[in-house]
């Protein structure tokens, strides 16, 4: 939450990056205007209730996709601006090139167009289901079958977001790589420099999700309304098309936070005394936290390794 409060102030210093946002967000709006024109007729054809839900799932499939290029496409240029923020000290500081947006943008929508469309696909639904794992395992008690199972499903989500996670676009925007190397690089450098103990709870996600999907709920909610009035027996379908177009536009705001977020841990991670440049009060409040963190990771480790050893002379007694 401290750096998702900073994201927000930096975010807010900085208008251009907003005027961006509303940029794509006229550019999704025309590509919905052009999708809705399928998916109403899909809505009033005459084919079976089964036939038109699959068409609605192959045409929403197309509309998150797209949603999810753009919003990764504003994620890109955003983090380019920010992490320059974040080593030159400031958004007026002497050093700064000039027109770093424009810069920005024209890199992200050709140079790295081809890894943002490739990440697109995979970063969203990934991190979704870490989350699940994650508070799933968290409530599974002294099952220990079970705990084995959600545990393996848990590595194998890790191992998946060392190659698609969120911190990818951030290398991509600053270094030009591909993708899968900047998501392995990005979270390399986390566990290196023990920052991953901050990044694997953060929340900063969790609250922007739940913004889009609140964003969603009242778009579907609306348009559900305005249907039963109108065409009471399609209600369920254009309500939850509506919700989904509605989170997608929410969505896009809401990139904007999120990529301060990233290019803060980013730039925290490669070199913490640029942290401490842009907001020495900042900075110390970082390093508290990282320090806390890593405390409690190595008093839960000394915990599990008591536990362990404890079990084991147990079984030998018993053997015995």
């Amino acid at each position: 939450m401290l750096v998702l409060q900073k994201a927000v102030k930096m975010v807010w210093s900085l208008p251009e990056v907003m005027r961006v946002a509303y940029a794509f967000m006229a550019v999704m709006l025309l590509w919905m205007g052009i999708w809705s024109f399928g998916a109403a007729g899909v809505v009033a054809s005459s084919r079976g209730d089964l036939g038109r839900w699959w068409l609605l799932v192959v045409l929403s499939v197309s509309l998150f996709w797209t949603g999810a290029v753009l919003c990764n496409t504003v994620h890109v240029i955003v983090s380019g601006l920010v992490f320059l923020v974040l080593i030159h000290g400031g958004r007026n500081a002497s050093p700064m090139p000039p027109n770093p947006l424009m810069k920005s943008l024209r890199y992200a929508v050709t140079t790295s167009f081809g890894s943002i469309c490739y990440g697109s696909l995979f970063t969203a639904a990934i991190r979704t289901l870490r989350w699940k794992i994650r508070g799933f395992r968290s409530k599974i008690g002294n099952n220990e079958c079970l705990f084995c199972c959600v545990d393996f499903l848990f590595q194998l989500v890790e191992t998946l977001v060392r190659f698609f996670n969120k911190y990818a676009y951030v290398q991509i925007a600053v270094y030009g790589k591909g993708f899968n190397r900047a998501a392995r690089d990005a979270w390399e450098l986390f566990q290196s420099t023990g920052v991953e103990a901050l990044v694997a709870y953060d929340c900063s996600g969790a609250v922007l999700l739940m913004g889009t999907v609140l964003g969603g709920l009242i778009t579907g909610t609306c348009a559900g309304v305005w249907t039963w009035m109108t065409w009471c027996d399609r209600v369920i379908m254009v309500g939850s098309t509506a919700m989904l177009m509605g989170m997608v536009l929410v969505g896009l705001a809401m990139v904007v936070v999120e990529s301060a977020v990233t290019s803060i841990y980013i730039c925290y991670a490669e070199d913490p005394l640029l942290i401490q440049k842009w907001d020495p009060q900042f900075f110390n409040q970082m390093s508290e936290k990282l320090h806390q963190r890593l405390q409690h990771r190595s008093a839960l480790a000394r915990e599990i390794l008591t536990q362990n050893q404890h079990d084991t002379r147990m079984q030998d007694i018993f053997h015995l």
